[in-house]
């Protein structure tokens, strides 16, 4: 007898469990963002000086949102991020759903990738190569939550 990958596994209970296979794609997504924001100093990858950049996340489901060249911090000033619209954007999708996160402050790019003799960051990429163990593990969350 074959036994079953824990990924086919958990798609045979999240059918047979009404709102699971979306609770499970919500809370991936959910916490796929916040790997994405979480500074060095918690154990992330993105560094973190005055805010501006983890405040410039944006979430979409129609397109990627625009990294916008005249986007940069004010000298001296401090910024913290709302998560309203993203939150609002996961709430709202369905399965199926492409939704996309993009951050538009000018210097997003040069962070994610590196430039000018700074480090990548991979703040994004790391994150989204999670998906699969993000999903994973809110599926098993969910399945213990429930009880099965």
């Amino acid at each position: 007898m074959a036994t079953l990958s824990f990924s086919a596994a958990v798609a045979q209970w999240a059918d047979k469990v009404e709102g699971a296979v979306e609770a499970v794609f919500k809370e991936s997504v959910q916490e796929v963002v916040e790997e994405m924001q979480t500074p060095v100093g918690q154990g992330g990858r993105m560094r973190v000086d005055t805010g501006f950049l983890r405040a410039s996340l944006l979430a979409s489901s129609t397109s990627m949102p625009a990294i916008n060249a005249s986007s940069k911090p004010v000298e001296g000033g401090a910024y913290t991020p709302n998560f309203a619209q993203v939150e609002a954007v996961i709430a709202g999708a369905d399965i199926g759903d492409t939704l996309y996160f993009g951050y538009t402050a000018a210097y997003a790019g040069h962070r994610e990738y590196g430039a000018n003799g700074q480090p990548a960051d991979g703040f994004v990429r790391i994150a989204a190569q999670n998906w699969p163990i993000i999903v994973d593990r809110k599926a098993a969350e969910l399945k213990s939550r429930l009880g099965l």
